[in-house]
């Protein structure tokens, strides 16, 4: 059984972050949703607040596990048994920030693997800073995040 880390911020959670976890799922015997604690990062939804939604929103899934990490990924995957890291990408762009990545993690640790998975077209424009500004105008966002997501972006955006 191959477990594999699905590292990110999170910040907030999309259908297309669901989109990934929902396909990889049915690959990796046991999934780790890895929501990223980094100090110098300034993020809109707390660590809590994001760890609470990821459980929510994860919680029909029994081989998929939500934590956060403070520490270098490859040291998560280490105590956790994980070989493969596994990033969603949309575009060029995202391929190439995530290969610059991949190369680091692999110097760090070279018994780490990682996969990249496109996301599905229907999920291609999704991108967390354009929801939070999106929802920060008052658009509609029922398609990008579930109404869990929507509803806490709301109530954070529009006080």
């Amino acid at each position: 059984m191959i477990t594999a880390l699905f590292p990110g911020s999170f910040d907030p959670p999309t259908f297309g972050h669901l989109n990934i976890i929902e396909r990889s799922r049915k690959i990796f015997g046991e999934i780790h949703v890895v929501i990223a604690v980094n100090s110098q990062k300034k993020y809109l939804f707390s660590e809590s607040e994001r760890l609470e939604m990821m459980h929510k929103l994860t919680e029909k899934w029994d081989n998929v596990h939500v934590s956060t990490c403070r520490t270098l990924i490859v040291e998560y995957a280490k105590k956790n048994n994980a070989i493969v890291l596994l990033r969603g990408i949309r575009n060029v762009a995202d391929f190439s920030y995530e290969f610059d990545l991949s190369m680091l993690n692999k110097g760090l640790d070279s018994s780490i693997e990682t996969v990249f998975m496109p996301t599905d077209p229907e999920f291609f424009v999704l991108k967390s800073s354009a929801i939070k500004e999106l929802a920060f105008l008052g658009g509609d966002i029922s398609k990008m995040v579930p109404d869990l997501v929507a509803d806490l972006l709301k109530k954070k955006l529009i006080k």
